[in-house]
């Protein structure tokens, strides 16, 4: 101490000399400088020595650490440093006698700037340079070390006062724990990672799915539009059909008709005759007429032969009866439809997030939703063939019967009609609301043929041929009337000569079995 106190007294005293150990070279000298500009950094209250507050308060303010426990380090027993005690901890440090191997070592493992490796190697820097670079020299870091940057400047000054003040810096004992933790964590995040994608990579492929089957539906529904559409059209040529077959019956009467009436004009020439000649020869004409007249009917009946107006009736009712048991189908397919389309729009819009897209994942919707598609895909195929098969059906009926069915006055026209002519028989009233639902419906229809009586039916090739016998026989009674009265007259011979009436052997059968 009182060496020290002379050095400051004595101007021309070396300072190297004073100190003990004395320095033995010159970075020993810039060593000594640079201790003494710490101490004076410490030495708050400028008092010549460093006590454990001082320390403390370094370490927090000025070296931005924690650990307080460090200045036990630097201290040990002595309560107040001095600068002299400082060099002489200093010379006894290991940190002194670092090499210039484990210098760069410490650059690059503890500081962690091996930039300034090449630097530090050209200036041979060793453990007895550090004080310099604690000290903050200016001109020693920014000149000799070539450090530019402040940032790095302020980390190798705070190192540099670590391991000077302190002693080598020590590694913290290995955590084995933060590595277990570390590698669960890590496995637990690529296992959720793997897991997400996994499922997002289902979910898509299930919605993909999904949507396939809700276009295939919607492809249904476009179909059964399009068999909509077809069944009108048909409906539509079907009463032009009619409109055309009514004008062709309507035309073939008006020639019976004009048949008929030239007929009666050669009968009434006939009647009127002078000679029996001429009255022969109308005859002759007027049988030819009747002849012609006869093959006509016979045509016209074999081409427009119709059945029983009661049968059309109840063709027509039967028709309206599976018209809206098919609406009730339709009506509860067009309902399984929305609803399925409700519940596919509702998954669409949960996968718009993250989090909906695992929600829709893990949960059962999907699975919901498949079989609600399903269904409604099911029902309107249903609905779809249960539509073609019942236009096919009815058109094959009416082409059969040869009058309209599809085309009627209406369920409530038929049923009003054809029940007060079954209560007119005696037959009990069938209710109309029998008809409102397939249940009910489908009770009256069995009430209906339970409760009413047999009637004969004659089959439509039987009344065919009645009708055509009776049409025949009153065409022949006619003939019968017009020979007999010509054998009155005096040309026996000629009318039997000429006069011939042939029938065919198919008429001569029907006469036969009539």
């Amino acid at each position: 101490m009182t060496g020290l106190i002379s050095c400051y007294c004595l101007p021309h005293v070396d300072p190297c000399v004073v100190v003990s150990p004395p320095c033995m070279s010159e970075a020993d000298r810039y060593s000594l400088d640079a201790l003494r500009s710490i101490h004076q950094m410490m030495d708050d209250d400028q008092d010549g020595g460093i006590e454990v507050e001082e320390s403390v308060e370094f370490i927090i303010e000025d070296m931005k650490q924690q650990q307080t426990n460090k200045h036990n380090n630097l201290h040990r027993e002595d309560q107040h440093i001095t600068v002299e005690e400082l060099w002489r901890g200093w010379k006894s440090s290991e940190v002194h006698n670092w090499t210039q191997e484990e210098v760069v070592r410490w650059l690059k493992d503890f500081v962690e700037l091996p930039q300034y490796e090449r630097n530090f190697k050209d200036f041979k820097v060793n453990g007895n340079t550090l004080p310099r670079i604690a000290a903050n020299e200016p001109s020693f870091l920014s000149i000799q070390l070539r450090v530019q940057d402040q940032r790095d400047k302020q980390k190798l000054n705070i190192k540099a006062l670590d391991v000077v003040l302190f002693g080598p810096p020590t590694r913290p004992p290995h955590n084995y724990m933060k590595d277990l933790l570390l590698i669960v964590s890590v496995v637990m995040g690529v296992g959720g990672c793997w897991f997400a994608q996994a499922q997002n990579k289902a979910s898509k492929i299930h919605i993909a799915k999904m949507m396939k089957d809700l276009e295939s539906l919607q492809r249904a529904e476009q179909s059964l539009i399009d068999l909509q559409e077809q069944l009108e059209q048909a409906q539509e040529e079907k009463r032009n059909v009619a409109e055309e077959k009514q004008n062709l019956e309507e035309k073939m009467r008006d020639e019976i008709m004009g048949a008929q009436e030239e007929a009666y004009r050669l009968h009434e020439l006939r009647q009127g005759a002078v000679s029996e000649l001429s009255r022969l020869r109308y005859a002759e004409e007027e049988l030819e007429q009747v002849l012609g007249a006869l093959k006509q009917a016979e045509k016209d009946m074999q081409a427009s032969w119709t059945a029983s107006e009661a049968l059309q009736q109840w063709l027509q009712l039967t028709h309206e009866v599976e018209v809206q048991y098919y609406n009730v189908k339709k009506q509860s397919a067009e309902l399984q439809l929305a609803t399925a389309k409700e519940e596919a729009e509702r998954i669409k819009k949960k996968r718009s997030s993250v989090l909906g897209t695992l929600h829709v994942a893990h949960s059962s919707s999907l699975d919901q939703v498949d079989h609600k598609i399903l269904e409604a895909k099911n029902a309107l195929s249903e609905v779809t063939a249960c539509l073609r098969e019942r236009l096919h059906r009815w058109q094959q009926i009416e082409l059969l019967c040869g009058f309209p069915i599809i085309r009627n006055p209406g369920l409530a026209n038929l049923t009003a009609q054809l029940y007060s002519d079954s209560l007119a028989l005696g037959l009990p009233r069938v209710p109309q609301s029998s008809c409102s639902c397939h249940s009910s419906m489908h009770g009256s229809i069995e009430d209906l043929l339970e409760e009413s009586p047999i009637l004969p039916q004659m089959p439509g090739k039987r009344q065919h041929g009645s009708g055509f016998i009776s049409g025949n026989l009153s065409l022949r009674h006619g003939i019968t009337k017009a020979s007999k009265h010509l054998r009155k007259t005096s040309f026996p011979a000629l009318w039997h000569k000429t006069v011939r009436i042939n029938f065919p052997v198919e008429h001569e059968k029907r006469l036969d079995e009539y």
